[in-house]
């Protein structure tokens, strides 16, 4: 029974030529398999999805499998983005709560190669540290630093994975104030980008102007003589 594995887009996989190369050959109906994984992958809409059919070549029938998405893709859908930092180290794009991270690590660590629930809340907040994103209002670096240091086995233990409104705002809150600075650097680095190309374009042409001064006395007199 030929097994195929795809990364699709939940709740919204199209037909491409990858997936027909594939199925094409077994008489297998396209249309059907799109519109069987896309009802099986609704609940990850916005995520990237691991899906496996198992297709049996003699009777065109098959069967779906879902993966859950990967980590990365579950913190892009805790604090609601599309795309990760493109510049980890200085630009933040989210801020969650050591309760989101528990919650995602619940839910891939029998997917993950680690021993226990810390070991595996560690790896997500590692996936914070690539992606751009704070935990608890700090750096994930920090925040891996004080798992280390037992500052949050109460909650590991318990696998607290509920968070309150009021926690819930004050991680927002904080994050809307980090925004506004990155936002505010971003349009300060344009400006001096913009001055600095303005400055060379005056040095460039100022030479430029300075003969064509020197000419046109010169075309003065030549009118004379």
């Amino acid at each position: 029974m030929p097994i195929i594995k795809l990364i699709v887009d939940g709740g919204s996989m199209k037909p491409g030529p990858a997936v027909a190369q594939q199925l094409g050959p077994m008489g297998i109906n396209l249309g059907k398999v799109i519109e069987e994984v896309n009802e099986a992958t609704s609940g990850f809409k916005g995520m990237k999805v691991p899906v496996q059919l198992d297709v049996d070549s003699k009777t065109k029938k098959f069967t779906i499998s879902v993966s859950s998405p990967p980590v990365a893709e579950l913190i892009k859908k805790e604090i609601g983005v599309e795309k990760a930092s493109g510049l980890s180290g200085r630009n933040m794009v989210g801020n969650i709560a050591i309760e989101q991270a528990i919650g995602i690590a619940k839910t891939k660590m029998p997917n993950m190669l680690a021993k226990d629930l810390k070991s595996a809340v560690k790896l997500v907040i590692g996936s914070c540290v690539s992606l751009g994103v704070l935990v608890e209002s700090k750096s994930a670096k920090e925040v891996q630093s004080e798992i280390d240091l037992g500052v949050y086995d109460k909650e590991i233990q318990a696998e607290k994975t509920e968070l309150s409104p009021e926690k819930q705002k004050q991680l927002a809150s904080y994050f809307a104030e980090v925004k506004s600075r990155q936002e505010a650097a971003a349009k300060a680095a344009e400006a001096a980008k913009a001055a600095e190309e303005a400055a060379k374009t005056e040095t460039a042409t100022a030479p430029a102007a300075a003969t064509a001064e020197k000419k046109e006395p010169a075309k003065a007199e030549a009118k004379k003589k």
